[in-house]
């Protein structure tokens, strides 16, 4: 079984990725995404593998033919640090995390394949996903292993410990 959060942008999909994380005794390997801020406003967005490699996701100054609104998406650093780490948690960790899926990684046939890679295992997954209908997210969200649970305001608060008792629960399977 897989979980995943999803939510409207900036609710906290990824703080609460990271808390759950800090809150688990579990070896966990995959990614995170943050924001690269300069002078105040958000300028792109980071990739973080949890072993500690980092890259650039997307930022407004990428040129190329990958674009997701005004960012440029690097494709070539979601493939290196994401692909990779996510790989690598499939051979060696107990926990294969991903956050997010969404349309910046989409853009890469080889991410999709290793979240495919990853879904498929006998490893459950917790991740992020976005908020959107598009035909790669609605195949993740309507698979019978995967449980998509929603953040909002009002809960926010009591989904961390909820998600950290149903991913001890997916463990311990």
């Amino acid at each position: 079984m897989n979980l995943f959060v999803t939510g409207r942008p900036g609710i906290g999909k990824t703080t609460l990725v990271r808390r759950v994380l800090d809150d688990l005794a579990v070896d966990a390997g995959g990614f995170t995404t943050s924001e690269i801020r300069a002078g105040g406003r958000r300028v792109g967005f980071a990739i973080n593998d949890l072993r500690g490699g980092e890259g650039v996701l997307a930022h407004v100054e990428l040129r190329g033919p990958f674009r997701v609104g005004k960012y440029g998406v690097n494709r070539e650093d979601l493939e290196r640090i994401g692909v990779r780490a996510i790989d690598e948690a499939l051979a060696h960790s107990a926990l294969v995390v991903m956050d997010e899926i969404g349309r910046m990684e989409l853009c890469s046939a080889l991410f999709q394949a290793a979240v495919g890679r990853a879904l498929d295992s006998p490893k459950p997954v917790f991740g992020t996903i976005q908020d959107r209908p598009n035909a790669f997210l609605d195949g993740v969200r309507d698979r019978p292993d995967v449980e998509v649970v929603r953040l909002t305001e009002a809960n926010r608060d009591a989904m961390r410990t909820a998600v950290k008792d149903r991913l001890e629960a997916l463990l311990s399977e």
